[in-house]
């Protein structure tokens, strides 16, 4: 997936995108901007890298982020929600991982927490790309983030 096409595709669909970026520090929104044409779709970006960003910026409760850790399906949750809140975006993507070095037994290297928000719902996901390097890890999540955005395009519901 390109950020060309997540542009065309948005733009057919008359949706303008958001994003909420901790690991990635701006990356995704960067991929989007760097293609021509893309204030038709892109609203604006947060990076949100400390938990105080996460709370101050997009409304992460801090009862979430000391329960689940900055780097859950919950706070991707609470930050794909709040970059929709506090924008004028129908479509918002969400990060927060461990970009590396290092990590622990339950959230090692490589370890990316997603949320794809709309009006009506948000979905989460975790995936591990493993200790590939910090570079690599976050590379890889701004390839994944922009695949999400392109599937939701791509469901016959949201055509």
């Amino acid at each position: 997936m390109s950020a060309a096409a997540l542009i065309d595709l948005a733009r057919d669909g008359g949706v303008k995108i958001a994003t909420a970026e901790s690991c990635t520090g701006g990356l995704i929104a960067a991929a989007i901007t760097d293609i021509a044409g893309s204030s038709d779709v892109f609203d604006r970006g947060f990076v949100t890298y400390s938990n105080a960003a996460k709370t101050e910026m997009l409304d992460v409760p801090p009862d979430v982020i000391d329960t689940h850790g900055a780097v859950s399906e919950a706070v991707a949750r609470a930050m794909a929600a709040g970059a929709l809140r506090h924008s004028d975006a129908a479509l918002a993507v969400s990060v927060t991982g461990v970009a590396g070095p290092g990590g622990t037994e339950a959230k090692p290297e490589g370890m990316v927490c997603f949320g794809l928000a709309t009006r009506d719902m948000v979905h989460t996901e975790t995936v591990l790309f493993g200790a590939l390097g910090r570079r690599n890890v976050r590379e890889r999540t701004v390839a994944y983030a922009l695949e999400m955005l392109e599937s939701h395009f791509r469901k016959p519901t949201n055509r």
